[in-house]
């Protein structure tokens, strides 16, 4: 039997090809549980429902009824709802001074409104359901540990997720809620894409990790997978599947302009 085997599964934020949440909902559907992907795409929600034989719901998490409607429709198609993960976000590299009005409130919409919908909502149904219980995960980021520049809008309301989800694991583990946190690094997804292009950024991150390699979205999705097995007595933590970063910490600015020059000299030489 699979670690997940009989789990019902809800992951917000698998609408792009091969981001996190698609990774995790893969690795959920072959470790045995019924999985329903969500978000904004139909079309990549559509095929990749139909590759893990589950099911598939348009869902924007910045509108309250949206994501409350998705609970319903996966506790509707699937009986139950055992784990519902939020992998959405937005990677937002601002220097605070110039931030505008419109960034702020689109990435406090997206992570911190956002997470509370999630959470409202998910932990609604767990509690309803028959019998009680589940695992809810929102993805948050190693920045709100081990500080980068240029991201105090991204750290801020990261790290209000992580406070959100501690309270509904102190309020609501009576009912058999478990909720944590997954603290990914510097990633190669489709949000960072453009970031790996970057002569000699990968260069300044390297060696900040223990481990001695970045993580991957299988490293993220592996953490999530346990954190709703039933081998996972933890709520209310925020877990770190990214090598030890937090060890080292995360590279800064003058870091980063050293090594990408670096890169780019040794470029113009060859």
């Amino acid at each position: 039997m699979g670690l997940l085997e009989g789990k019902k599964a809800v992951i917000l934020g698998a609408a792009s090809a091969g981001n996190m949440g698609q990774v995790t909902a893969r690795l959920f559907a072959a470790e045995g549980a019924e999985v329903l992907v969500a978000g904004r795409k139909e079309g990549p929600l559509s095929e990749l429902a139909s590759e893990i034989g589950g099911h598939y719901a348009l869902c924007d998490i910045t509108d309250h009824s949206q994501v409350h409607a998705l609970a319903k429709t996966a506790a509707d198609k699937m009986g139950r709802v055992d784990a519902a993960i939020n992998c959405t976000g937005w990677g937002l590299l601002a220097n605070l001074l110039e931030t505008t009005q419109e960034q702020l409130d689109q990435i406090c919409a997206l992570q911190f409104k956002g997470v509370h919908h999630f959470l409202q909502a998910f932990v609604q149904q767990m509690k309803d359901q028959s019998p009680q219980g589940g695992s809810l995960i929102s993805l948050s980021s190693a920045t709100t540990k081990a500080l980068i520049n240029n991201h105090a809008a991204y750290i801020g309301t990261k790290t209000a997720g992580e406070a959100m989800i501690r309270c509904v694991a102190n309020d609501f583990g009576q009912y058999g809620i478990k909720a944590n946190t997954v603290s990914p690094a510097f990633t190669e997804s489709p949000m960072t894409s453009e970031s790996f292009q970057v002569p000699g950024l990968v260069d300044a991150f390297m060696p900040k990790y223990p481990l001695g390699r970045l993580n991957t979205s299988e490293d993220v999705a592996e953490a999530c997978a346990w954190l709703c097995s039933d081998r996972a007595f933890v709520t209310g933590q925020n877990i770190q599947p990214n090598g030890g970063l937090t060890l080292r910490g995360n590279p800064q600015a003058v870091d980063i302009e050293s090594a990408v020059g670096a890169a780019m000299a040794k470029a113009q030489e060859d």
